[in-house]
């Protein structure tokens, strides 16, 4: 099937072709449809899948054949994208970007997120602007500091919607939805690799009776394109086997997961010392150090990125043939983004997780939600001598290491509220 084919206008077709969208994916071939008939869409994909231009096809056509299409100056926004992070942001941006230039017309775009100066973002929405591409926080900061308004909007996207839910903006997500039209004088697309009960929950408060359902499964358990490895090892000696894993792969760029901040600088640091060209990618770096880090991994600048989750969502890196979990991700869904950065656009990988005896358990939970059916290794070179702790369970049943079980900061900050309420009453 062609893009054609699916209602899309030949020049836009056309701009897909050149950007390399040869055939339509499954999302596209059953997303793109809906969305031009008018219909709210729920759709579940994973990472991977081709769900940024399932959405930003069918939004570009709809610009194409509105009046702002056609002129210049003053206009009202018509499309936001919500999306949880500044890289997301960018990439789909990005994309619509080059199809426009592919079209020779594209509409004004205004990106709206955090950890950069706010004034050049309030100036980019002088005139006025076709799509708001923004993350949830800086959207409401701008709204209280410009002309913005997002009464005209006739289309709204959440993309990584669990992702948003994840990072807590539900609040903000509330008043957002205060400023837009009725849900039944919009229509909405809910985008999503994981549909959570948050994210179910999302369905009836957005979404008009009749919507689109795509359900499209994640293949990465048994597709073949991925190699998927576990490897049992003390903590103690990862560094050792990574650095060996990592001159397996002589010119190959590599991705490497880890838990925190510090274990990304601490890592690289590691491995620069060995001659490996390794940097660290993480949410501490300022705006400008993440877009260079990320544009010279891509170049092949550098070999391995030492990244925290930041980067297990929301980027594109073409041809990036191996993914290391170095620590394991807290939640189960969280092994399927990490994962889904390999194997792309039909492409071989392998992604290699690493599990020291005190993660065995976290481990086993991984692999139990994912359906998968991979093999623990031991390596004779890294025989396994470290003691696997022995936990005792909460009162409660939780096991205190899962993401999901655990009461967030706000929550507890609630909690204390309301039992201090309780307490002068």
């Amino acid at each position: 099937m062609s893009f054609s084919a699916l209602g899309l206008a030949p020049s836009l077709a056309h701009a897909a072709q050149a950007q390399g969208l040869i055939a339509p994916t499954a999302i596209q071939s059953q997303a793109i449809p809906a969305i031009l008939n008018g219909q709210d869409l729920r759709a579940c994909a994973p990472t991977g899948s081709g769900k940024t231009a399932a959405y930003v096809l069918p939004l570009l056509q709809a610009w194409m054949l509105s009046d702002a299409g056609q002129r210049q100056g003053s206009r009202n926004t018509q499309a936001l994208l919500l999306v949880p992070t500044r890289e997301l942001a960018s990439q789909v941006a990005e994309l619509i970007y080059h199809l426009g230039e592919a079209m020779g017309r594209r509409p004004k775009v205004a990106v709206l997120t955090g950890g950069v100066s706010i004034n050049p973002q309030l100036m980019a929405l002088r005139g006025g602007v076709d799509v708001v591409i923004a993350t949830p926080g800086r959207l409401l900061d701008v709204v209280a500091h410009s002309q913005l308004k997002l009464s005209t909007i006739q289309t709204l996207v959440m993309d990584e919607a669990d992702r948003l839910m994840d990072l807590g903006f539900a609040e903000e997500l509330e008043q957002i939805l205060a400023l837009l039209p009725a849900k039944g004088q919009r229509q909405t697309l809910l985008l999503s690799a994981t549909f959570g009960p948050s994210v179910q929950n999302l369905v009836g408060q957005l979404l008009r009776e009749g919507h689109h359902s795509v359900e499209i499964e994640s293949t990465h358990q048994q597709d073949a394109t991925i190699a998927q490895r576990a490897i049992h090892i003390d903590a103690a000696r990862r560094s050792a086997l990574l650095r060996e894993l990592v001159e397996q792969h002589p010119g190959q760029r590599v991705l490497v997961f880890v838990a925190s901040r510090y274990s990304a600088e601490h890592v690289a640091n590691k491995l620069y010392a060995k001659k490996i060209f390794a940097t660290a990618f993480h949410g501490e770096l300022s705006q400008g150090a993440r877009d260079k880090v990320l544009s010279e991994f891509k170049a092949g600048q550098w070999q391995v990125l030492v990244t925290t989750d930041l980067a297990s969502r929301g980027i594109h890196i073409e041809a990036l043939p191996v993914v290391i979990n170095y620590d394991l991700p807290r939640s189960p869904d969280d092994y399927t983004h990490r994962i889904g950065r390999t194997g792309r656009a039909g492409l071989s990988g392998t992604a290699i997780s690493f599990v020291s005896p005190d993660a065995l358990a976290h481990w086993q939970l991984i692999a139990k939600r994912n359906a998968l059916e991979i093999e623990l290794e031991t390596l004779p070179k890294y025989p396994v001598t470290e003691a696997a702790p022995q936990r005792q369970p909460h009162e409660d049943g939780n096991n205190g290491g899962i993401k999901g079980k655990r009461m967030s900061k706000k929550d507890k900050l609630r909690a204390a509220a309301a039992s201090g309420q309780k307490s002068s009453d």
